[in-house]
């Protein structure tokens, strides 16, 4: 008899894709998937750090590097052409590739506002559309396929820590997932949305560069009395991606240790 817990979290045999795979939260949801049993292909701008990264982790699963840089739109349509012509179904697709920058309101630059909006928000939703067949093709009666948006909780706190391109465009990211969502739902897709707090990752580590003795003032701040662990990112993402998950769409699950209740 199957064990229930393996019938609603397995996620055995499924093709992943993680946009900025190969460091951070994205390293952590593509070790927890890759140790579930999914097939797994991380994109990642740094060709060597990500080869690097791919090769360790592939000795626990199935694992596969692409090399695409997804700030223009010619390396977002590489990357969908080089994962389409190597994937016929893609059962889960998490886009996860961010950037992070932070400048006093009137330093704030046009071209570092377009690069976050580019990458943030600009790269998801043309990945989501250039995949659908494939998405598509992975979805089944009571599995869809998913489509996993990673947004934050600095799209929802009332503070900027001079982080304004990121809150916009993790903000948007947000509502372009309830927008997908409703159309892609009737379609066999669901599409969700996580908002992290705060995990160990070069750009977390930029954000408490920025704001002096951050780090600390938000630890004491979140009930959890801690920063986010594999663990935690890595369960929330086997719920959205498995049986388990299978009814929800349209939602932004926060990850922050209770961080927005105070």
């Amino acid at each position: 008899m199957t064990n229930i817990v393996d019938r609603l979290f397995s996620v055995r045999g499924k093709v992943a894709i993680v946009t900025g795979g190969a460091k951070g939260v994205g390293a952590m949801i593509a070790t927890t998937l890759v140790h579930a049993g999914a097939e797994v292909h991380v994109v990642a701008r740094d060709a060597i750090k990500g080869m690097a990264f791919v090769e360790a982790l592939a000795e626990h699963g199935t694992c596969h590097f692409h090399a695409h840089d997804l700030s223009e739109m010619a390396g977002v349509e590489a990357m969908v052409a080089d994962i389409a012509g190597r994937c016929p179904r893609v059962h889960i697709l998490v886009n996860n590739a961010g950037v992070f920058s932070t400048a006093p309101i009137g330093s704030v630059s046009a071209a570092d506002f377009d690069h976050a909006m580019s990458v943030n928000l600009r790269a998801p939703f043309f990945i989501a559309q250039g995949l659908l067949l494939q998405l598509e093709a992975a979805a089944a009666a009571g599995d869809p396929a998913r489509v996993i948006n990673i947004g934050s909780v600095g799209a929802l706190w009332a503070k900027s820590n001079d982080a304004f391109a990121y809150a916009a465009s993790k903000a948007a990211i947000q509502r372009l997932t309830v927008a997908l969502a409703s159309d892609l739902t009737r379609r066999g897709i669901t599409v969700n949305a996580l908002a992290p707090g705060f995990f160990p990752s070069d750009m977390t580590g930029g954000f408490f560069a920025a704001v002096p003795d951050l780090e600390q003032q938000m630890i004491a701040g979140i009930p959890a009395g801690r920063l986010g662990t594999p663990e935690d990112i890595g369960g929330a993402i086997l719920y959205l991606a498995s049986r388990a998950g299978a009814y929800v769409s349209g939602t932004t699950l926060t990850v922050d240790g209770g961080l927005l209740t105070v």
